[in-house]
């Protein structure tokens, strides 16, 4: 299994994710997939930026469906990282089998927004990262929330209670 980590984060790519994440998993590459970032070659070249020692791709969803299966199949380990759940459930209905190494879908800032509801610390979700996540956990994935690995963590059916 090539995926090593596969999270879902709004800033994408950052220091963190490399100081903290990158230390506790195999990790030869980071392959970022988001429509915007993808599409503007200053962020994209911003996030490239944030990482030193690791090759980075960054994809809009329809390059990573056509490219992903390659990389799954190949003898690297590779965090895939998405800036939505939206995204991975995209993903995952194109045939993309998100399973990972660390057995879940870690889950870690998705920022405040005019339409959210907050569920924990600096992490919110809207009405169609709601259904994102509903879908996901009903097709087989164990979505955790955790923002650094020695963080404590929660699970989404515990998060989606408090939606109720």
């Amino acid at each position: 299994m090539s995926l090593s980590f596969v999270r879902i984060d709004d800033r994408v790519i950052h220091g963190q994710l490399v100081t903290r994440w990158a230390k506790e998993l195999p990790c030869d590459g980071i392959i970022a997939i988001d429509d915007a970032v993808a599409a503007d070659p200053l962020l994209s070249s911003v996030m490239k930026g944030a990482v030193q020692d690791i090759k980075v791709w960054l994809f809009d969803t329809a390059t990573a469906i056509e490219k992903l299966p390659k990389v799954i199949a190949s003898e690297k380990h590779y965090f895939v990282i998405g800036k939505s759940p939206v995204t991975l459930q995209r993903l995952a209905q194109a045939g993309i089998n998100l399973q990972n190494a660390n057995g879940r879908i870690n889950v870690g800032p998705m920022s405040a927004r005019a339409d959210t509801t907050t569920i924990g610390p600096n992490q919110s979700v809207n009405a169609e990262e709601i259904a994102a996540f509903d879908w996901l956990t009903a097709h087989g994935h164990l979505i955790e929330f955790r923002l650094v690995p020695d963080a404590n963590s929660y699970r989404w059916q515990d998060a989606r209670q408090k939606l109720k």
